[in-house]
């Protein structure tokens, strides 16, 4: 059975292109090993960053082993096909559960790294030196294997092939919904038809063997809708500021599996965060009706875009949603008429922002300190920022 050959037509593999993937192989190397030092140390800010493998995931695996998705449990917020995933370290058996769940996730972060480098090296250059800015946090996390899912979607819509883009799309959105948004950018007519019915088709098969091979697939809805603001969130940050600044009364608290703020005006903010949330949705269905100029990186350049938008709108921005956005900027810039290069290049810095949010200096972005509050302040102005111009280059590009 031949390979996959996600590689866009008219690339050439010129002895500067070896020259640089060998770069790349050499860099990815380096600092895997760093990030794995780190990780294995676990000592650098606030603890605890593996612990999120070693205890939540082993015990959802539990659950899992015995044909049950979490019952009752706040900290599950995630589709069912997030299941394999937590699953699949079974596939090395003769490691620790940790272990195989890292060494899965070096390998995902690998096939990544050479899929983007079959593409354009510039792209992933971005991921390869991208992706340590955030320290050891996505090896204890599960968002690079749900990255490198939404990466082939999207380089598989690029290389024309919309049906295979569609299945990986409706996978992504089983283990993380987001990756359902790779398909926002797809061509017009016979393209978005057959990826959109191929990922409809993906999402009702892989729902409807999860429901028969385990228990409580749904459950995961119910605790969606009570979560809070996050003290990460663009929302959590101005709470921060009025904290600080108007002596807002407001406190944090730790629910949901996450650090959130109670107090007045807490839900006004959360309510206000959804309806940004809706008026994003509302903007790229008007761009989808008005675009008409589509070029090689439109579907890139929109996943990007809508990616952006849903994650600067949300009640919550963990630091490993970077992850998302680093591999849909470096899947951007392989093609030369991406309008997101400067987008890319915003997203770089608030990645290292991020890593001194957390770990780093987590105890300072708990307390509402004035360097937590500033260190917030800048990564999320990033991020605001890199959302606003993507939309404005996207608008421009395509309009």
């Amino acid at each position: 059975m031949g390979t996959l050959d996600l590689t866009p037509p008219g690339v050439i593999d010129t002895s500067a292109e070896r020259r640089s993937r060998v770069a790349l192989g050499i860099v990815w190397a380096l600092t895997r090993t760093g990030m794995l030092v780190l990780l294995l140390q676990d000592s650098l800010g606030v603890r605890g960053v593996a612990r999120e493998v070693y205890v939540l995931y082993h015990w959802w695996y539990g659950h899992l082993t015995q044909g049950s998705f979490p019952v009752d449990d706040v900290t599950w917020q995630y589709p069912p096909g997030a299941g394999l995933v937590f699953l699949s370290p079974a596939l090395l058996p003769w490691l620790t559960y940790f272990q195989a769940f890292v060494v899965l996730t070096l390998l995902a972060d690998a096939a990544v790294s050479v899929a983007l480098a079959r593409a354009g090296t510039q792209g992933a250059w971005v991921w390869v030196a991208g992706l340590p800015l955030l320290l050891h946090v996505p090896l204890a996390r599960y968002d690079v294997q749900v990255t490198a899912i939404a990466v082939f979607a999207l380089l598989a819509l690029g290389a024309g092939r919309s049906r295979v883009a569609g299945v990986l799309a409706g996978l992504g959105a089983m283990v993380k919904v987001w990756p359902a948004l790779t398909l926002a950018g797809a061509g017009r007519g016979r393209t978005t038809r057959e990826a959109c019915f191929a990922a409809a088709v993906t999402v009702v098969a892989l729902l409807a063997v999860l429901s028969l091979g385990f228990s409580h697939s749904l459950d995961f809805l119910r605790q969606q809708g009570s979560r809070g603001v996050q003290i990460e969130s663009l929302g959590g940050t101005a709470l921060a500021l009025a904290h600080a600044i108007a002596d807002w009364p407001g406190s944090v608290a730790y629910r949901y599996g996450a650090f959130e703020y109670v107090g007045p005006y807490v839900s006004t903010v959360a309510r206000l965060q959804l309806l940004l949330t809706l008026a994003a949705l509302c903007w790229l269905v008007w761009w989808r009706m008005r675009a008409w100029r589509w070029n090689p990186a439109v579907p890139f350049d929109a996943a990007l875009c809508a990616v952006l938008l849903f994650t600067v709108t949300s009640r919550v921005i963990s630091p490993q949603y970077m992850v998302w956005l680093l591999g849909l900027a470096a899947v951007c810039l392989t093609s030369r008429h991406t309008s997101q290069r400067t987008v890319a290049l915003l997203i770089l810095p608030a990645a290292g922002l991020s890593a001194l949010a957390y770990p780093v200096l987590y105890e300072e972005v708990l307390t509402g300190s004035a360097l937590g509050c500033a260190v917030m302040v800048a990564r999320n102005g990033l991020l605001l920022a890199a959302a606003l111009l993507s939309c404005r280059r996207l608008w421009i590009t395509t309009t």
